[in-house]
């Protein structure tokens, strides 16, 4: 993939994930290569790419499109999470003791405290920081790339139903997650580690999704082109 079109699909995701580019927006290869002043080439690319991670759908004879997740989907997106972070678990026994782990176990304590203190912005941001932070111990560049990829299709998710978390029960299973493999009871971490993420795919409401108006797209993109266009 070309810089510009990997810059196109940059900012594409950053306006789903901002919500200014709603599931099932289409995404017509003119209107965006007018508006950011490439090629329909390289827009095509980007968009293949973006397909590639789920954040796109690409449909014969119709075209590209926000995607959409169905219950099923989510399911196996967590599902699939849940594989990872368990191995994940069975790694990172050997960076106990590192300052890496000594980093991770400060922030899910800030976590806590955040969601203690009915500060969930905060708790939110760490928590979804928590889970990529502990494949990272791994030192495996695939898991880490797999587990992103992932975590793309899951913040999709946010923009496209309502969502309720016990934030500090999420935050306490962090910690309860850390004490387990310092202890190496691995099995048992990894056991909360499918409980945690259970509770997390019962707190959105799938069968609620929003309804809201779409912008245009040269509206929705607006904010993240200069007049020069993408470098």
């Amino acid at each position: 993939m070309s810089s510009r079109s990997g810059e196109i699909a940059k900012i594409l995701t950053r306006a789903i994930m901002a919500q200014r580019l709603l599931p099932g927006a289409k995404l017509g290869e003119r209107e965006l290569a007018e508006a950011m002043g490439v090629s329909r080439i390289v827009v095509r690319q980007a968009l293949i790419r973006m397909s590639e991670d789920g954040i796109v759908t690409i449909e014969r004879n119709r075209g590209a499109f926000v995607a959409r997740l169905s219950l099923q989907e989510t399911l196996q997106i967590y599902e699939a999470m849940t594989v990872i972070e368990q191995g994940a678990a069975i790694l990172a026994v050997t960076r106990v003791g590192t300052s890496a782990w000594a980093e991770i176990r400060r922030n899910a304590e800030r976590q806590r405290h955040a969601a203690h203190e009915s500060n969930f912005g905060l708790s939110d941001h760490l928590g979804v920081a928590f889970h990529f932070e502990l494949v990272r111990l791994t030192g495996n560049r695939v898991l880490e790339d797999m587990h992103a990829q992932l975590t793309r299709r899951v913040t999709l998710l946010h923009s496209l139903y309502r969502s309720e978390f016990d934030q500090c029960a999420l935050a306490d299973d962090h910690l309860r997650i850390l004490d387990l493999v310092e202890r190496r009871q691995i099995k048992k971490a990894q056991d909360l580690i499918a409980e945690h993420n259970r509770l997390i795919v019962k707190g959105f409401f799938l069968e609620e999704a929003e309804t809201r108006k779409p912008l245009p797209l040269a509206e929705a993109l607006a904010p993240y082109l200069s007049s020069a266009g993408p470098a």
